[in-house]
């Protein structure tokens, strides 16, 4: 049976950001059909190469950061480097950048010149502060953006100092929104037929999703704080230890499902007890409530309170290791871990493609090219229509 298209298969899009951001957007897109292609400098390699655990000089980050995508090379601080990605817009839909405001201005590659090229041209910007205000010529990562986005504040436990999550949240929040807005632009290019500007700060993305901080202070007089594992008012939801001493999760806030928690337990009794009979009640009395589960939780091993809690409808899980992972038979159905072949590891295990269609699902055909450069006879004679001679005289002239 032939494969299916791809849905987002016809769009080009040209990647020049380095790390984080600017390429999780890319890899978003080749996910799902996009002909994206990576550009990094000539002898100057984006540094998610090497960032990371590596095996056998590999870095183990790279492959998947950069799957499906095309690498090329150009160095964008000369003119004949500038003059080629201006051909190169010609033939695309998209750019995607996330270098500090005015990096693409002072390369004379700005939204303004490029869209006389091309109207049609979407250009999707990352920076830590956005490309207007009062900040928008200072550095940003992903870590200051969860500062002062409000996230760093709220994680960790109230007698240490504020903690960060570990994975670069920050940078894959903002990558999420650049995608949205990307092919929110795609979409309204269909009904104007003209490009746009999609402008992402790091520290938007991480503020947008802090639920009611602001109105929490404006209008009730209450800064969020850290809290552990907890969220203030809402409980039961919190970690609990077992019997063979590792740690569960549950979430039962609801009064129905805290109903089922409390017949799972054996006390049926604790969910009309005023303590706990309501919502309000229960986010008073946390603690006590955490403790009485902990005890019940304590006398039985994590296997077993999970197989009680499941059989009562009661959200419950271990935490996960990359162990736990690979062995649990939903992600192997779901097809969340997949295996690519690299050219020189062999097979490479990553994460499926998110989220999942029903009729036109994405793909991943290829880990992240192995070797900067690999696509460059490609995209530079086949696309642009460069002879050989004059590919070789550019490289020669370290233009890519």
């Amino acid at each position: 049976m032939a494969e299916h298209t791809l849905p987002l298969e016809g769009l080009r899009v040209i990647e020049l950001g380095t790390l984080l951001a600017g390429p999780f957007s890319g890899r978003l897109l080749a996910d799902f059909g996009a002909e994206v292609i990576k550009v990094e400098p000539p002898g100057k390699a984006d540094p998610m190469r090497n960032w990371g655990k590596s095996k056998d000089g590999v870095g183990l980050w790279w492959p998947i950061q950069s799957r499906n995508k095309k690498s090329i090379t150009l160095n964008l601080r000369e003119e004949k480097g500038q003059n080629l990605l201006k051909e190169l817009v010609k033939e695309a839909d998209i750019v995607i950048e996330n270098f500090r405001p005015g990096t693409m201005e002072k390369w004379n590659l700005s939204y303004e010149t490029l869209s006389e090229i091309n109207p049609r041209l979407i250009m999707v910007r990352t920076s830590g502060f956005g490309q207007t205000g009062p900040y928008k010529d200072r550095a940003g990562f992903g870590s200051v953006g969860e500062a002062m986005g409000g996230l760093r504040n709220v994680t960790g436990f109230k007698d240490r100092p504020p903690s960060r999550i570990g994975v670069s949240v920050g940078d894959t929040l903002t990558a999420l929104f650049a995608t949205i807005g990307c092919l929110v632009a795609v979409h309204e290019r269909t009904k104007s037929g003209k490009g746009q500007v999609v402008d992402t700060a790091l520290y938007e993305s991480v503020f947008s999703i802090m639920e009611s901080l602001i109105p929490d202070y404006m209008l009730a007089g209450y800064i969020r704080e850290r809290m552990g594992n907890i969220l203030p008012g809402v409980a039961p939801s919190n970690i609990y230890f077992t019997l063979d001493k590792t740690y569960i999760v549950i979430g039962a806030n609801a009064d129905g499902v805290f109903k089922r928690l409390c017949e799972a337990m054996g006390q049926p009794e604790l969910s009309e007890d005023p303590r706990f009979a309501t919502h309000h009640a229960r986010g008073e009395n946390m603690k006590l409530l955490d403790s009485l589960i902990e005890e019940w939780t304590k006398s039985l091993n994590a296997k077993d309170a999970l197989q009680i809690l499941e059989e009562k409808g009661v959200p419950s899980g271990l935490i996960y290791t990359a162990k736990e992972i690979l062995e649990d038979p939903h992600y192997k159905e779901r097809e969340m871990i997949i295996n690519v072949e690299h050219p020189e590891l062999g097979d490479f295990p990553m994460p499926g493609v998110v989220p999942k269609l029903s009729r036109t699902p994405g793909k991943v055909k290829e880990p992240g090219a192995e070797r900067m450069g690999k696509h460059n006879e490609e995209i530079y004679i086949q696309l642009l229509g460069l002879q050989e001679e004059q590919l070789r005289e550019l490289e020669n002239e370290n233009i890519v």
